[in-house]
């Protein structure tokens, strides 16, 4: 976990989930209006999964993402992006030079608003250890580059099957146990010491108290174009209206 508190700005927004790819392509028209100004803020942060698929050491799945990519870093010239990576985009510190990025070790990440104490995390960085080490693995460069090699030997078959498998997922489905999990998975977490704590991954935009602490999962943005906006002190819902671009 990172001690060097991150300042979280006033109209800050927070977008989650976006899982950018053939089958959800909203986020395009996301960052075309960000470009025009037609949605302003001065912080945007990025919680993870914003790609389906966005590897550093795999170039295809940079190609295929190459518009939003480009507007990601062509935004970073007048907006600070934060970018925390998730499990559907990592090792991406050669592909936005502009961009402050943090990995899942640095997770949650600690962040100041005005007075309050806040962690901000991706969601999966308190996982089971078997799921622990399948991420150590396959985040190394090593690993990607000879996944990278296959692909292109095998005329995209990797990137195809991860394709078809993404194609048949759910990806807004409700947990009815949600509050009863998140008190499980973040009883380490010291929550007494924070007031807010954020974080994405599990695409059920709620918001509750956990004794003191607020805390909210961010909706999915490739479930119906929700982010959160901080604004006055509060974590208020927003919805992207591609009519509006």
């Amino acid at each position: 976990m990172s001690h060097n508190p991150l300042r979280l700005h006033e109209g800050a927004i927070f977008l989650s989930d976006a899982h950018y790819s053939f089958k959800h392509k909203e986020l395009l028209a996301f960052l075309k209006a960000l470009r025009a100004q037609k949605i302003q803020t001065p912080q945007l942060i990025l919680m993870g999964d914003i790609f389906d698929l966005l590897f550093g050491d795999i170039p295809k799945t940079v190609e295929r993402n190459q518009e939003a990519v480009d507007l990601i870093n062509a935004l970073s010239d007048n907006i600070e992006i934060i970018y925390l990576e998730g499990n559907h985009d990592f090792n991406l510190s050669s592909i936005f030079p502009g961009v402050t990025l943090f990995p899942i070790q640095q997770q949650p990440l600690v962040c100041r608003y005005k007075e309050q104490r806040v962690r901000i995390a991706h969601g999966d960085f308190d996982a089971p250890l078997g799921y622990r080490l399948y991420t150590s693995l396959i985040r190394s460069p090593f690993v990607l580059k000879g996944l990278s090699l296959l692909n292109r030997l095998g005329k995209q078959f990797v990137l195809n099957a991860l394709d078809k498998k993404l194609q048949g997922k759910d990806d807004c489905q409700s947990m009815y146990t949600f509050e009863a999990y998140v008190k499980r998975h973040l009883s380490q977490q010291e929550l007494d010491e924070v007031d807010l704590f954020i974080e994405g991954h599990y695409h059920q935009d709620v918001q509750f108290k956990i004794g003191g602490c607020l805390y909210v999962n961010l909706p999915a943005f490739a479930c119906g174009r929700g982010y959160i906006r901080l604004e006055d002190g509060e974590m208020r819902s927003e919805t992207f209206d591609v009519s509006e671009l």
